[in-house]
């Protein structure tokens, strides 16, 4: 049975992007049991424009809800095309949904750039996690470094309180994906002084001090969850290459975004820029 409250909005442009984060949108949501929302923004114009984009809108619709009925017959999508600039509109709309999908780049723009500007406005402003989907597949050389067919969810976690909603959030994914593995990434330094007790001067003290953090971070969850094998991951250094190279084989890669982020990459630490730009497969920002 599919829930209507709280559903999956995925925003089309017709973009190759646009229509990748649909078809994920329409998984994710037939495999939680949510609605679906397919979102095509109207930008102004002038009233002759306006008419055209209604016409071109109604069509990319229909056809996105088409698609959606061929990946999860019986979803029932509704669509919506509100008058508003792409991340103005779903960063509304991400007010009463469960997430928001977007591609990673539109129609519009620098083809060199590796993250769109839509893409990156509505993860660092919406309410909701919004997961950024890029298409393609990883290279037979970066693909050898995980078992074929693994899809893990990979979270990175800092010692702080944006960790509670990313591992909400990445533990839910996981348990709604059969057989997947939680892997938790954790960066820390030798004079950190996010490690638990404050800044530690022993390379292994501050080692064990990491695993700790972690262990204390996840307790509660893995015991809601019983069926997610979890692997802990302390990483010394910047956790971004350790998610990066993850993100090539993973089905979803989480990140936090920082409280207060109201403009173009705000609220996002430089780990999570790091990874929302380069990574290899869909990445969820979970706000704080």
């Amino acid at each position: 049975m599919t829930s209507t409250e709280h559903p999956v909005i995925a925003g089309v442009d017709g973009s190759s992007t646009g229509r990748d984060a649909l078809d994920w949108a329409a998984r994710e949501s037939r495999g939680r049991g949510l609605g679906l929302v397919v979102v095509h923004a109207l930008q102004p114009a002038r009233r002759a424009g306006q008419e055209a984009q209604r016409r071109e809108a109604e069509e990319l619709l229909t056809e996105s809800v088409r698609r959606v009925n061929e990946i999860a017959p019986g979803l029932r999508p509704t669509t919506l095309a509100p008058l508003d600039f792409p991340a103005a509109a779903l960063t509304a709309l991400s007010r009463a949904a469960s997430m928001v999908v977007v591609g990673s780049r539109g129609l519009g723009g620098f083809r060199s750039l590796m993250l769109g500007s839509n893409s990156l406005a509505t993860a660092s402003m919406a309410r909701c996690p919004v997961v950024v989907v890029r298409g393609g597949r990883p290279d037979e050389e970066e693909e050898e470094e995980y078992p074929k067919g693994l899809q893990d969810v990979v979270a990175g976690v800092a010692a702080d309180e944006s960790a509670e909603p990313v591992l909400e959030f990445a533990f839910e994914a996981a348990a709604s994906r059969p057989g997947a593995r939680l892997r938790i990434v954790h960066g820390w330094m030798m004079f950190s002084s996010m490690l638990s007790g404050g800044p530690v001067f022993d390379l292994e003290a501050a080692a064990g001090s990491a695993e700790r953090t972690l262990a204390e971070l996840t307790a509660g969850r893995r015991e809601d969850y019983p069926r997610v094998e979890v692997v802990m991951e302390p990483v010394n250094g910047s956790a971004s290459h350790t998610l990066v190279a993850a993100s090539a084989t993973a089905g979803l890669t989480v990140i936090g975004r920082r409280r207060g982020g109201e403009s173009l990459g705000l609220g996002l630490s430089p780990v999570a820029q790091t990874t929302l730009t380069h990574a290899r497969g869909p990445v969820a920002v979970v706000p704080g």
